[in-house]
């Protein structure tokens, strides 16, 4: 093919035409700008930031008594306001609990995303969900593995509800024992 040829493609000076409804690079640079700063939806996780004392309640049999246990837990800001980290620290099985999870909002898909992984085991819980009544509530679904019985794929359900200023709460949800099985309940307080 000619240097010259006016046609466009590989190995021409012209690059080819831009096809019609095809974005130019600038347009998909400003798209991606725009689609990458964090909005309203980031705004509502602001009630998340801050020291947290937390009450832990987990039910191992649902019909059983629950367990019940002291943490704390710290939520900020990282990605320039992209993204909320919470490090929480408390005791599981009677040994000391570190965990941390991301909570972020995808402008593009318009959800909720979050990850949570501990110092207890090797699996990262991720999880995908919409927020209601002002993103007061937000209910996030994923599937989980549980190494004490080799369980995979676990249905998991989390509820985050905004109680208050100073208030939240945590909700956990194992949908392989039943649409509303409730396994864990944490109640924030700001600290």
């Amino acid at each position: 093919m000619d240097k010259n040829d006016k046609r466009g493609g590989a190995g021409t000076m012209n690059p080819p035409r831009q096809s019609q409804g095809t974005p130019s690079k600038e347009e998909m640079m400003k798209k991606a700008e725009a689609g990458g700063r964090p909005g309203p939806n980031h705004k509502a996780l602001d009630h998340f930031v801050g020291d947290w004392k937390a009450q832990v309640t987990c039910w191992m049999d649902p019909d059983g008594p629950p367990n019940t246990s002291q943490a704390t837990a710290r939520g900020s800001w990282i990605m320039e306001g992209r993204f909320l980290q919470e490090d929480f620290r408390g005791d599981m099985m009677g040994k000391p609990f570190n965990g941390r999870s991301i909570l972020g909002f995808d402008n593009t898909k318009q959800t909720f995303q979050s990850v949570w992984f501990s110092d207890m085991q090797t699996s990262i819980f991720c999880s995908e969900g919409k927020g209601e009544n002002g993103n007061k509530v937000i209910t996030l679904e994923g599937t989980s593995s549980c190494p004490g019985t080799d369980r995979t794929d676990i249905p998991m359900k989390v509820v985050l509800r905004v109680l208050g200023p100073d208030k939240h709460t945590f909700e956990m949800y194992d949908g392989s024992r039943g649409e509303n099985v409730k396994t864990m309940e944490i109640t924030y307080t700001r600290a």
